[in-house]
């Protein structure tokens, strides 16, 4: 309550003046005039981050950065009303050792989703795998540990490679989704290889079309942790 005094003269004599009390309830003046402020003030953190951690298949080698997987992940995330900041943090030639020493900077970012792509380059180099399982589960286990929802995309290799290490390769990825209860795309590619016009001319990397179409793919697996 707020109490004010007030001149009041009602028979208009300015030489015969008297007094009065007036009590002005403003507690819930006061209420209204904050919280109209609050709802005006910019909402800074609302927009959620998810981010893309891998090698040149994200990062878009060969591609401008609109043509990314990344980037048609947050068109595709925008149109369905999902209101996320995708992160591009991928680097061409990244292996899983690099991926272990750029966790800290994934995590100053305080994503609420992150997409590991990793795996290829230790493939295509012939690393041992229980050193790339290794890896992986040191990153797997710090997004665990940081309460990061993770999708894991697996990926094959040439046929070249032999069938006994790359089924043990795309094998890796799976158990570690299970171990790290993390959700899997077991293979990213798999609605590119039958399509024409997916993969650049080295037979590795996605076109822009390609980025399209695993960003489609992704999306879907993706659905279930979203959150509008």
């Amino acid at each position: 309550m707020l109490f004010i005094q007030l001149m009041h003269c009602p028979d208009y004599r300015p030489l015969a003046p008297c007094f009065y009390t007036v009590s002005v309830y403003v507690r819930g003046a006061v209420f209204v005039a904050i919280s109209l402020l609050l709802m005006a003030a910019p909402t800074h953190g609302a927009e959620r981050v998810l981010v893309c951690f891998g090698d040149s298949i994200t990062a878009g080698y060969g591609l401008s950065h609109d043509e990314a997987y990344p980037a048609f992940l947050q068109k595709k995330l925008n149109a369905a009303g999902y209101h996320y900041k995708v992160v591009n943090h991928g680097v061409s030639g990244a292996t899983t050792k690099d991926a272990v020493a750029e966790l800290p900077e994934v995590l100053k970012l305080h994503p609420e989703i992150v997409v590991v792509e990793f795996g290829g380059n230790d493939g295509l180099r012939g690393l041992p795998l229980t050193e790339t399982r290794s890896n992986l589960d040191r990153v797997l286990s710090a997004f665990e540990k940081a309460h990061v929802k993770v999708l894991l995309a697996g990926i094959t290799l040439p046929p070249d490679y032999g069938p006994e290490y790359i089924r043990d390769f795309e094998q890796m990825f799976r158990a570690l989704a299970v171990r790290h209860h993390a959700t899997l795309e077991p293979m990213l590619y798999r609605s590119l290889v039958h399509t024409p016009g997916t993969i650049q001319a080295d037979g590795i990397h996605p076109t822009a079309k390609g980025s399209a179409i695993i960003a489609d793919t992704l999306i879907a697996r993706l659905r279930p942790v979203l959150r509008k």
